[in-house]
């Protein structure tokens, strides 16, 4: 991927909320995409806490599902009918990415650096947001349209208890993906004079 490639895939990333189960690349590609970035991705002290797993199909369906479920326990039934319109969009999609940081790493290295115990757990969220970025802008470069999302802590519980995810591992994000089905809207961007500064 050339300069000019990275620039436009980062122009093009957009928060896409109507997507499809429309395969763009391969399973193997998504995968691969997800491989490289979490091998290659910087954190702080090298620490590496960074945790991902891909909902693919059935996979995926479910944990929109139980997210579903987990709402309807929560907003008022006369009211949920916009709720369960943004789940049927994200299951409408191809997969899932779930973004988690390992917390038994986190506490090791503040026990190894006591001096910034305080700091761990702020560069590991830092490490995590640059891992979201680049599988989100990398998935768009493909072709895939995609969003973060937030449903943690409240889902937490259940998937780990459905698919054995250890209790360390802290839920950070979840990203679902698929064919984009409609453009993103527009989008406001405040002038750059007020938020970088240029000193020699």
């Amino acid at each position: 991927m050339t300069n000019p490639d990275i620039l436009s895939a980062m122009k093009n990333r957009r928060s896409i909320y109507g997507i499809s189960k429309e395969a763009v690349t391969s399973d193997e590609r998504i995968q691969e995409i997800v491989e490289e970035v979490v091998l290659h991705t910087p954190s702080a002290f090298n620490s590496q806490s960074a945790r991902v797993i891909v909902l693919l199909g059935e996979k995926h369906d479910q944990l929109w599902q139980f997210t579903t479920d987990i709402l309807k326990e929560i907003v008022p039934a006369d009211k949920f009918a916009p709720t369960q319109e943004k789940m049927d969009s994200f299951q409408a999609g191809y997969g899932t990415i779930l973004f988690f940081e390992d917390e038994s790493v986190i506490r090791g290295m503040q026990e190894q650096f006591q001096a910034y115990q305080d700091n761990f757990p702020v560069w590991s969220q830092q490490s995590s947001g640059m891992h979201q970025y680049l599988i989100w802008t990398l998935l768009e470069a493909e072709g895939y349209g995609a969003s973060l999302q937030h449903y943690n802590p409240l889902i937490d519980e259940k998937i780990k208890a459905e698919w054995d995810i250890p209790e360390s591992w802290k839920l950070v994000a979840q990203m679902p993906f698929g064919k984009p089905t409609a453009p993103a809207g527009d989008k406001e961007f405040k002038p750059l004079e007020e938020r970088i500064r240029v000193l020699k």
